[in-house]
């Protein structure tokens, strides 16, 4: 009788001693505060493919609930050598996203930058004819869509394609190919699985040239019954560019096309800029001191203006809630932003929304609370 009275005893005092010790509270999450509005991304880069970035995944797995690739699936590194392909980093992505229960997008099929050479050219040099041109590129697209068939939700199947006035960009699959390679390219894509989504990538969408060219391709896609389920709109940003009201003509003209629109690639550079460009890959420059401000840390006035800068473009989305189905950052902390090299290398940049000691900023915080307006 004693034993069992002991027993009762501890139980009692370990119950109370239970309700007395105040429970953790979860640290507030971006993918919780925005989960009835749209889905919260990130890019993966190899150390979180491969395992190696602990902290950066732990961020991952708390804030986001959707992911895509950001350099393993373009085709220099899935495919360099014709007939080569190396899905190793690919097959880690995607089972990271699948572990995690997360919306995976694929990036890119067809870009005419980070594409190995062999793609459009003979073993003497010269360029392929269009037969050879269109074979390789379903080849590529069928090799990859298909290896991740039912796993992949949607696909960028073309990428940056039109210019800021409008015109097409003249590539190589333009130049061999002509106008239809974008056909061929969704028209692939979606022979490899019919259902994945589809989606077309650009920056500077808020210009009205690259706008109103985008609605036309859309709409041509959709009158000979061509897949497109979403536009990209890349988010790379500055903090007195874009222009948010055209930016919000471009949500708006998109989304009456009836496909979904996503804000993709997004990150807000606050260093000074040798052009007005905001995201053409090819652009480089020497470094100057003179270029490089903050290595620091940043004042605070740029810090004030970096936050009002994500805090009104949330506020947008927010507005159109109801036409976008996804916002993604374009990596997790500072210390793996690609502005940090681009373009000029060796610069010091903040772009993102954690910092390079894996640390929320204080706009976290803040993009939360406008949830709950």
């Amino acid at each position: 009788m004693k034993s069992t009275k002991t027993s009762l005893l501890t139980l009692l005092g370990l119950l109370l001693l239970s309700c007395s010790t105040p429970q953790k509270e979860e640290a507030p999450s971006l993918k919780k505060a925005f989960q009835d509005k749209f889905l919260i991304g990130t890019a993966l880069n190899v150390g979180h493919n491969k395992g190696t970035d602990s902290l950066g995944i732990d961020i991952i797995k708390h804030h986001f609930n959707a992911i895509v690739a950001e350099n393993c699936m373009k085709s220099m590194h899935i495919q360099p050598v014709e007939g080569v392909f190396f899905f190793d980093e690919a097959d880690h992505f995607v089972q990271f996203g699948e572990d995690n229960n997360m919306h995976i997008t694929g990036h890119t099929l067809i870009w005419h930058s980070q594409v190995s050479d062999w793609f459009f050219t003979d073993d003497k040099g010269e360029d392929v004819s269009r037969e050879v041109m269109i074979e390789r590129m379903k080849n590529h697209i069928q090799a990859l869509v298909g290896r991740y068939k039912g796993r992949v939700h949607g696909w960028d199947v073309v990428n940056e394609a039109i210019l800021d006035d409008g015109s097409w960009r003249e590539t190589k699959f333009k130049e061999i190919v002509g106008d239809d390679y974008i056909k061929l390219a969704f028209q692939f894509a979606h022979e490899a699985d019919p259902d994945a989504e589809l989606y077309y990538n650009d920056y500077g969408m808020s210009n009205e040239g690259r706008r109103n060219t985008v609605i036309k391709m859309v709409k041509e896609l959709q009158a000979e019954g061509i897949r497109i389920d979403g536009i990209g709109m890349q988010g790379h940003m500055r903090l007195d560019v874009p222009d948010i009201n055209e930016f919000e003509k471009s949500i708006e003209a998109f989304a009456a096309l009836g496909v979904k629109v996503m804000i993709t690639e997004m990150d807000i550079t606050v260093l000074p800029f040798p052009t007005d460009e905001t995201a053409e890959v090819s652009l480089t420059a020497e470094y100057q001191e003179v270029m490089n401000p903050y290595t620091a840390g940043l004042p605070a006035d740029v810090e004030d203006a970096f936050n009002k800068q994500y805090i009104d473009f949330f506020s947008l989305f927010l507005k159109h809630s109801d036409k976008i189905s996804r916002v993604t950052l374009w990596g997790v902390t500072d210390i793996d932003t690609w502005r940090n090299d681009w373009p000029i290398k060796g610069r010091t940049d903040y772009s993102l929304l954690f910092d390079r000691n894996y640390q929320a900023k204080p706009v976290v915080q803040q993009l939360i609370d406008l949830t709950k307006k």
